[in-house]
């Protein structure tokens, strides 16, 4: 009996999150032992060239020795302790000091339950019902945010999930990305009840999908018509696209970011913070409830301050990801056209998509041409010849400080290999 066939006897499916199931690329999974740098192990110890990088937090690669070595000694003080700690009050105090639109900010265990506080704080502190969210963009899994678009312009409330009632997602509104047009009709019907307008600055669970220009610039100037917050869900776009995530790289000041596992440097954590006077809404200052037992925990804090710092006092970390980003993914668009290959390719910063449609990608509806089929054949290929890239078409790529030239010229072979053999 396999290790999966005694995972599904004990779990739902055999995993503890959906994709691990490798169930859209029709194989079983792989089990991961151990990682290293950028290296993957699994109980069968072969190794893998890691593309997926925990889904975006490992920027320092795997098992950084400093990182490793300051958990050690917190372990030794114990693991959690449900009251306040030195160590949260030093990472807000690290964050709001170096962030510039972050004032306060409050450490929650997930981007899900970053993203569900922040929309109720947006309610609470606008005393408004409605959220904008786009079509594609993925934040967490809390009932309000499990809808679909549907088929009419502006439809609201379409659950994407069973056991998630129409009441619960009513007041979300989902509408195409990376169109303005479509969002001032929301705001122009619904004008005095948009609490606010939630999105990935660049689309990164639909594939990567990048915002066109003035997209974002023209949701901060509706936002503020309107008197409606802006919330940025930088939960994968955070502290990598740069220190200060996608605000700082597009220069637009959200009301409110969202982080998740990043900033404990892939243990599970998260955090959502702002303008102090909204942050302030938050109990037991204001009156909106929010509170966690696991908040802000010892072990969590000290890996991802460690990891913080190190990204901010090592600028050139940033340099250098993303010019190995640039030379992986524009030599993909190489193999792709000299092998005349349908495929386009979407990247920012140290994230990037390999698309199985010859069209440009820039929302939901188009990132959905694809053929996953295709995709499943060369996540094989891939994976026989020791890469792992995301089990599924509409997720991204990550690069870490680990990955080298080397590394890249050795997945690039792969790649023109995996593509030029898909069946």
């Amino acid at each position: 009996m396999s290790i999966f066939d005694i995972a599904n006897k004990y779990i739902p499916g055999g995993v503890n999150s959906p994709v691990r199931a490798f169930k859209s690329v029709n194989l079983e999974p792989i089990f991961i032992e151990k990682a290293n740098k950028a290296y993957l192990y699994d109980i069968n110890g072969k190794e893998y060239i890691d593309y997926v990088c925990s889904w975006g937090p490992m920027i320092l690669g795997h098992n950084n020795e400093q990182i490793r070595n300051n958990v050690i000694k917190a372990c030794e003080n114990g693991l959690s302790y449900g009251a306040a700690t030195k160590l949260e009050v030093d990472m807000a105090k690290f964050i709001c000091e170096n962030v510039e639109h972050i004032e306060k900010i409050r450490m929650v265990n997930s981007g899900t339950e970053a993203v569900m506080s922040a929309i109720r704080l947006a309610r609470g502190y606008t005393g408004k019902e409605k959220v904008i969210k786009f079509d594609g963009c993925y934040h967490g899994h809390s009932d309000s945010m499990l809808i679909q678009a549907g088929s009419g312009l502006m439809t609201e409330g379409i659950p994407d999930s069973s056991g998630v009632t129409k009441n619960c997602t009513i007041d979300t509104i989902s509408i195409p990305y990376n169109n303005l047009e479509i969002l001032e009709e929301v705001f122009k019907k619904h004008s005095d009840n948009i609490a606010c307008v939630i999105l990935e600055p660049v689309g990164a669970n639909m594939g990567v999908v990048l915002p066109n220009d003035n997209f974002l610039k023209g949701i901060r100037d509706l936002c503020d018509t309107y008197k409606s917050l802006l919330i940025f869900d930088e939960v994968i776009t955070g502290f990598r696209l740069g220190f200060g995530g996608a605000s700082q790289y597009f220069n637009i000041t959200p009301d409110l970011v969202t982080y998740g596992k990043i900033i404990g440097a892939g243990m599970p954590v998260g955090a959502y913070g702002g303008k102090k006077e909204i942050m302030d809404m938050i109990a037991p200052n204001g009156s909106v409830y929010q509170a966690g037992t696991l908040s802000g925990n010892p072990i969590a804090m000290t890996a991802g301050l460690t990891q913080l710092k190190i990204l901010k006092e090592n600028k050139n970390i940033y340099d250098n990801i993303n010019n190995m980003s640039k030379y992986l993914f524009e030599n993909i668009k190489d193999i792709i056209t000299r092998n005349n290959i349908e495929c386009s390719v979407n990247y920012i910063g140290s994230l990037g998509s390999i698309f199985f449609t010859k069209e440009n990608v820039y929302d939901y509806i188009s990132a959905k041409k694809s053929d996953t089929k295709k995709y499943a054949n060369y996540f094989k290929n891939m994976l026989d010849n020791g890469i792992y890239i995301a089990p599924a078409q509409f997720e991204a790529m990550f690069i870490s400080s680990e990955h080298n030239k080397d590394i890249i010229d050795k997945t690039l072979n792969i790649i023109e290999y995996s593509l030029k053999n898909i069946k």
